[in-house]
């Protein structure tokens, strides 16, 4: 049997043979995702005949058909990130209760020709939160910024975690109590509010035993923070899920008033390896996280360096 080798930035090589089973994700843009190098990297120490590919996608109206011959090439699954989460939950033949309850889907198992879907966001987020700052969800104040997928896979967990009180603040209240009245059958206690981002949000801010950052602002070096870094305070834990940059203003201000920062490396890493653990279907293994992460960080690395002019 002839094999082929392939290489993507920063991970070990991915040999490809006839019996190679592919993942990958869709999303635009995706040009600078940690996925494709995480994964491979995890597949490799499992000893997985799988491949992962990024699937760039600018059009959202042609996304049914990219799904449709994902489908038709037998993809043991796939993830989805920005901006197709909530599109691609129309497109899935069965969903779970936690994607559903999210408004988004992110993780797909292709089984048989069917798609289901299914969202490892928020269970990726409280894994790392629980890691990086053993944060336990029950009976806390949290507030989360930002109502699009992501942040619909982080209210559904505080709600299933059971916080005290859990406060969506975004642009638009109405996408805010959109996001919140999908879960509302499921409080059993826990009080919730929708607020504007960022003008009404500094109460539930200050009183916050966590903030999560779910908006985009972050992802490019320079952006500003969502809110004034001044409502922040020590002992709070401050949670900004982008990663790509090296430090955001939000985390930069959080540090400073002696609150517990953490980036979203590790809820990219936990998200990750739950894909992983569903599409290999057995509770007999774990997906390494550290392997996932050891690529990642690997390849931020070199990504800086490269910025830097550094060869």
């Amino acid at each position: 049997m002839i094999a082929s080798r392939m290489t993507t930035r920063g991970e070990s090589d991915v040999t490809i043979d006839g019996r190679t089973r592919l993942a990958g994700v869709i999303g635009w843009p995706v040009e600078h995702s940690l996925s494709p190098v995480m994964h491979n990297a995890v597949y490799a120490a499992l000893d997985l005949n799988w491949a992962y590919i990024p699937m760039a996608l600018e059009d959202e109206s042609a996304l049914p058909a990219l799904v449709a011959t994902v489908r038709a090439l037998g993809f043991v699954g796939f993830n989805v990130t920005m901006p197709y989460k909530h599109t691609m939950l129309a497109l899935c033949d069965e969903v779970a209760m936690f994607a559903q309850m999210a408004g988004a889907v992110n993780t797909v198992h292709c089984i048989d020709g069917k798609l289901m879907g299914y969202n490892t966001d928020g269970r990726g987020l409280l894994e790392s939160l629980s890691t990086g700052a053993d944060f336990v969800p029950a009976d806390k104040r949290v507030v989360v910024l930002g109502t699009g997928g992501a942040a619909g896979g982080a209210v559904v967990a505080f709600i299933l975690g059971k916080v005290a009180r859990l406060t969506v603040a975004g642009r638009s209240v109405e996408r805010a109590e959109e996001l919140l009245s999908r879960s509302r059958q499921y409080l059993r206690g826990v009080e919730v509010q929708a607020v504007a981002l960022p003008d009404d949000a500094e109460q539930a801010v200050r009183e916050a035993d966590l903030v999560v950052n779910a908006t985009s602002l972050g992802m490019r070096s320079g952006d500003p923070s969502p809110i004034p870094t001044e409502w922040l305070h020590f002992g709070q834990i401050v949670c900004d899920m982008t990663y790509a940059c090296a430090d955001t203003a939000l985390l930069a201000g959080a540090r400073a008033v002696g609150a517990v920062a953490i980036n979203g490396l590790g809820m990219l890493v936990a998200q990750g390896a739950l894909s992983v653990d569903i599409w290999m279907g057995s509770a007999q293994i774990r997906t390494p996280r550290d392997v996932m992460r050891d690529a990642a960080l690997q390849s931020l690395k070199a990504s800086r360096l490269r910025l830097a002019g550094v060869r």
